[in-house]
């Protein structure tokens, strides 16, 4: 099965960063999509691409060589990309929230409640909290004494993993770590989901059903994001930690880990107008310039040369 786990997590590697690239190109470039909903989720396409490379590619090193092994500085700094983006997207997918909240049950204050810097503050808060809870846990565990065994009963360095393999005394660590995970986890969930009640109640209002269907969908995207993130999370987190529960919790965690990064861009530009409209405005750019180039190209390889003399024909 390496080979063929080999080719599937490539194929699915390579088309995340093209994906996330892409999309955080037309965000950039796009004066259409220079609105705070996108800037959101420029932002995800960020952390999508630096999460997905944090994990992938040590993993499809271990499938091409067969060299499962890893120093623990590396496992500590994958470890850290881990967390940090893990608990940074809590938060970003919560912002989101809030954009489409406002959008939808207060439109009218909307560009004065949502401007810039309430923006930037956001995706800045979101970043920060990513890195006070991924600095906290590797100060904590970087204090543990690991005398044996060496085997991670998982496919990249997750905490409770790490945590295990530790001879220390780990009760206070990881009842710690539990409480940053929850304050990483809980509040932008618990919000995030008072924003779709207060959302869902303010649609059901609407009169008329086209007016209804239109409003679900400016967030239904999101919608479709937050399900997929926080469903996996609980079946990796919250399902019991038993032996037999053990590969079922690895499974979900390539979703969350491997796949996510991937659905995320697709279901945005697929179910996104802008995003779909911009898509094809940026490949008509790039397909008359390449077009261009191409004549100019041949213009300076083969050029026309004026006759010398005219013939008139009677």
């Amino acid at each position: 099965m390496r080979i063929f786990l080999l080719v599937v997590f490539l194929v699915v590697y390579i088309m995340t960063i093209i994906a996330n690239l892409l999309l955080l190109v037309l965000v950039l470039t796009d004066q259409r999509l220079h609105t705070p909903m996108y800037f959101f989720l420029g932002n995800l396409s960020c952390l999508e691409t630096i999460y997905s490379t944090a994990i992938s590619p040590r993993m499809l090193t271990s499938l091409l060589t067969g060299d499962r092994t890893i120093s623990v500085g590396q496992c500590f700094v994958q470890h850290y990309f881990f967390e940090t983006l893990a608990a940074a997207e809590c938060y970003l997918l919560f912002a989101m929230s809030y954009d489409r909240y406002l959008a939808i049950c207060k439109p009218l204050h909307y560009v004065t409640l949502m401007n810039g810097k309430v923006c930037l503050q956001l995706a800045a808060g979101a970043w920060m909290v990513g890195l006070f809870a991924s600095t906290s846990t590797i100060i904590l565990m970087s204090r543990l004494i690991f005398c044996g065994p060496n085997t991670i009963n998982h496919f990249f360095c997750d905490t409770f993993p790490i945590i295990h393999l530790s001879c220390s005394n780990t009760i206070v660590l990881s009842t710690l770590i539990l409480l940053l995970v929850s304050v990483c986890t809980f509040p932008p969930f618990t919000l995030t989901v008072m924003s779709y009640v207060f959302i869902i109640i303010t649609i059901l209002r609407i009169p008329s059903s086209t007016g209804r269907q239109k409003a679900f969908s400016t967030c239904s995207s999101h919608l479709i994001v937050v399900t997929i993130y926080y469903g996996s999370i609980v079946a990796v987190y919250v399902l019991p930690d038993s032996t037999s529960l053990k590969d079922l919790n690895k499974a979900f965690s390539v979703f969350y880990t491997i796949l996510t990064p991937l659905i995320n861009p697709l279901v945005y530009s697929l179910r996104n107008k802008d995003v779909k409209e911009s898509l094809w405005r940026f490949a008509t750019i790039v397909f008359n310039r390449t077009r261009a180039m191409d004549q100019k190209n041949r213009t300076l390889l083969c050029p026309r040369k004026k006759p010398k003399n005219l013939e008139m024909i009677e």
